[in-house]
């Protein structure tokens, strides 16, 4: 029933204001045969109906004007009643639901002062003083009140219509930025293994290709030692690019992520390749939280990677430092290194070895060791 009404007053506008102020006009009139004559009342309200056609554009001087006609009406004698009171409460409510805070006190303090002024210092009707102050001030009031609670709820649904909007607009940017990050980590991830297993395949088939006439079993074993590598390569490409797979598409059996309990292993493969690696652990090892642990192991196998492809070194040492909530490994080579990527210069390993570090919440640093050779430093919170 409300609803159908506010449709007939959003198609009718014009219609529906006149039908307002009519009845309003009708409403304070009524008390004009209580005063001293209905032709000043008359005359008064209906002037301070007129006035409310402005309520809209002009709030400010429509609730002054109808203020000062109620004043009238009390100091003429007239009962200071709601009746009186309605042309000055609708032009109230309008005001409060467009002007600021302050002004509303304002307009609102000097309506009621007026009021309660004239009505005082009329002697031609019999009220109490309570009637003529107490009252005024509660119906104008009323009104800032109800205007306010409109006011409040329009700001509300406003504000959720403007975020409501906004993400909207910023849905698609999101998910490209998403789609961005994701294609980031991804290729970061193939980075890692594609670099490391392919320097580790072509240093163990040079090797190879150096002992096959002098060593022909040693060749043998780096050989297959050789298929293990791009075994193991293709096993990490599927699990990696098995994250790009649709959601309809199966899921396989992946293998878990790796982590430093497979540091045995990567030295072993080093070592097939000409690489000896050195592991030092100082502390007690403790446990690391997934994405600190793929972190770990990833800098190891790059920082490990470099030294066999940019490094005239035979010997590495990674060392592993536990304190209570920080792992800080250093991976160091003793050669002299003929060309070493770097942040600034736009090697992606060190980059790649950075962003995994911040991205589990740690710090990493690549340079020239002044002792000699090359160092990767990383520190790693153990539970980011």
């Amino acid at each position: 029933m409300l609803s159908s009404w506010r449709r007939y007053a959003d198609r009718c506008p014009r219609l529906v204001e006149t039908a307002f102020l009519a009845l309003l006009c009708a409403a304070t009139g009524a008390q004009n045969d209580r005063g001293p004559g209905w032709w000043p009342g008359l005359l008064i309200t209906t002037t301070s109906c007129l006035a409310l056609l402005w309520r809209h554009t002009r709030p400010g001087p429509v609730v002054a004007s109808t203020a000062i006609s109620a004043a009238l009406l009390g100091a003429l004698g007239y009962p200071v009643d709601v009746l009186l009171l309605l042309p000055l409460m609708v032009a109230m409510y309008a005001l409060t639901v467009v002007a600021p805070q302050r002004t509303v006190r304002v307009y609102c303090v000097a309506a009621i002062v007026v009021v309660a002024l004239a009505g005082l210092s009329s002697d031609r009707n019999d009220e109490s003083w309570q009637g003529k102050t107490v009252v005024p001030a509660f119906w104008i009031s009323l009104s800032v009140v109800q205007g306010t609670n409109v006011r409040t709820r329009r700001a509300h649904l406003d504000a959720v219509r403007a975020r409501a909007e906004h993400a909207e607009r910023t849905r698609e940017d999101e998910a490209r930025h998403r789609v961005a990050e994701e294609r980031v980590r991804i290729a970061r991830e193939l980075h890692d293994v594609v670099a490391h297993h392919m320097a580790l395949a072509h240093a163990q088939a040079g090797t190879a290709a150096h002992l096959a006439r002098t060593r022909p079993d040693e060749a043998g074993r780096i050989l297959g030692e050789l298929t293990g590598t791009t075994s193991a390569a293709l096993r990490e490409l599927q699990a990696t690019v098995g994250l790009l797979r649709r959601p309809e598409e199966p899921e396989d059996v992946l293998e878990p992520a790796p982590g430093l309990a497979r540091l045995p292993e990567l030295v072993s493969a080093f070592a097939s390749a000409g690489l000896r690696v050195v592991v030092t652990v100082d502390g007690e090892e403790r446990t690391l939280s997934p994405g600190t642990d793929l972190a770990a192991f990833r800098i190891v196998q790059e920082a490990l990677t470099n030294v066999a492809k940019h490094a005239s070194a035979d010997t590495a040492q990674v060392r592993l430092a536990y304190a209570q909530d920080l792992l800080t490994l250093t991976v160091r080579d003793h050669g002299g290194a003929v060309s070493r990527p770097s942040a600034a210069g736009g090697g992606f390993g060190v980059i790649g070895m950075r962003e995994r570090a911040r991205a589990a919440g740690g710090r990493l640093d690549a340079g020239r060791h002044p002792e000699g050779g090359y160092a990767v430093t990383a520190e790693l919170p153990l539970h980011p």
